[in-house]
């Protein structure tokens, strides 16, 4: 142990070396010096890479699991695209169905995937009343929570469609789950239950009698509700971490059966959720529900609306391109309109450049997402409730009947390479994650996936 003199020395040592630097060096003095600052900026320029290269591999391991994601209907960005590894483009009962399971009820919504879980709603018992969230593994299939609640609002739906319609939706910490009955409910990934909104004890005439179906998105912290119906019809942004409403816009009183798109900002903008209606669109700060602006000329109230590189693709007079005006007025630029091509029950996406449209009758259309031209069109086999989605330069698409089709996408044309028939009736919109294809019907929810 160092005694209060031999520190005191070791201090006096250091100031003396000090003093002896600020002075004149010799010429052996002069070259350890330069050498002892080289060597000092090397480690220097050394720290900075391996900083640089932590920072990267950081922003790596979050964005990557993001982009594997499928957090809401249709996707991150509601577009009905993924990215990254593609799903097998052949399966049958023998090849790339990795998994089935069983679902406890009825259920239009699509599966979503956030990590290594899959989350999905169902609808259960005589009035459809009571409420589903599940959770499985997506490794194989295993249930890891099941949640469920009774319904406070009307569970009245058409036989073809039924409570669990709307897809639930995730910000990557927290399930969000809406229904027809206009209830919320909000779980952590664990299925704790955060908070729970009966909407309907708000609005007890909101509703219609088909039943709703518009799924929630969640932007900005914000989640994005749409009641729309031919009473008291409103859409809602509800804060993420408590449930309470940011604000609330009446919306025009005729039954919608649309989700909200997302417009990503860019230049400094931010995002806004664009919200179709019968009346046409309006794009709306998820945090504020200001309106930024407003297209009026009425849209499709069962199809929705995809944005891709800051334009709108909405079905309305077949289909109408908008962008935001580049002087900031509150009325959007039209890009082009095609009265010729009209959406099914299933929205457009626009994938690589090309935007496909799957029409009635099961034609499936490539557009020129410019110009609006059609550059082919080639036929699908059956009726489609849901939409379809892409990965990997194809097409997958079920049509009511559960058959599965797989379209190459090329330049000149579409092909339909592969079907298979799952044998049960699909009327929702697939997911992809992670080079799988998620779909269910209203008994199963089947993993599509490479082995």
């Amino acid at each position: 142990m160092s005694s209060p003199r031999s520190s005191e020395r070791g201090r006096a040592t250091s100031d003396s070396e000090s003093l002896r630097f600020a002075q004149p060096a010799r010429r052996g003095e002069v070259g350890r010096t330069l050498k002892h600052h080289s060597v000092s900026r090397t480690l220097q320029l050394i720290m900075r890479i391996l900083t640089t290269l932590a920072a990267l591999a950081a922003l790596a391991a979050f964005s990557a699991p993001l982009r594997a994601d499928w957090r809401q209907f249709r996707g991150n960005d509601a577009n009905g695209v993924a990215e990254g590894i593609a799903p097998p483009t052949t399966f049958s009962e023998t090849e790339n169905i990795a998994w089935k399971v069983a679902l406890p009820g009825r259920g239009l919504s699509s599966p979503i995937v956030v990590g290594d879980k899959v989350f999905i709603s169902a609808s259960s018992g005589p009035r459809q009343d009571r409420l589903h969230v599940i959770c499985l593994d997506a490794k194989d299939g295993t249930q890891l929570w099941h949640r469920q609640f009774w319904a406070t609002g009307r569970t009245a739906c058409h036989p073809k469609t039924c409570v669990a319609a709307p897809t639930p939706c995730s910000d990557g910490k927290r399930v969000f789950a809406v229904y027809s009955s206009n209830d919320a409910v909000c779980l952590d990934l664990d299925g704790n239950l955060q908070w729970y909104r009966a909407l309907a004890l708000d609005s007890p005439n909101a509703s219609n009698s088909l039943g709703m179906s518009s799924s929630p998105v969640v932007v900005d912290d914000t989640l994005v509700v749409m009641v729309e119906c031919d009473a008291e019809s409103f859409t809602t942004g509800v804060n993420v971490e408590d449930g309470v409403s940011r604000w609330k816009l009446d919306r025009p009183r005729k039954a919608n059966w649309t989700s909200p798109g997302i417009m990503r900002g860019e230049n400094g903008s931010g995002d806004h959720v664009l919200v179709q209606s019968s009346a046409g669109v309006v794009a709306v700060e998820p945090k504020t529900g200001k309106i930024a602006w407003n297209y009026s000329e009425g849209a499709s109230t069962i199809p929705s609306l995809v944005v891709s590189q800051q334009v709108a693709y909405v079905p309305s007079h077949g289909i109408t391109a908008l962008r935001p005006s580049p002087g900031g007025s509150d009325v959007p630029e039209m890009v082009w309109r095609t009265e010729s091509i009209n959406p099914g029950t299933g929205s457009p996406l626009v994938y690589k450049d090309s935007l496909y449209v799957v029409a009635n009758g099961g034609v499936l259309n490539r557009v020129d997402p410019k110009d609006g031209t059609k550059t082919w069109q080639t036929r699908l086999k059956g009726s489609f409730s849901g939409s379809a989605v892409a990965a990997g330069d194809h097409l997958y698409a079920f049509n009511e009947e559960g058959l599965g089709q797989v379209v190459a996408l090329k330049p000149d044309s579409g092909e339909v390479t592969h079907t298979y028939a799952l044998g049960e009736t699909v009327l929702c919109t697939p997911a992809i994650s992670d080079g799988a294809l998620y779909v269910r019907s209203d008994g199963h929810l089947w993993k599509i996936a490479a082995k």
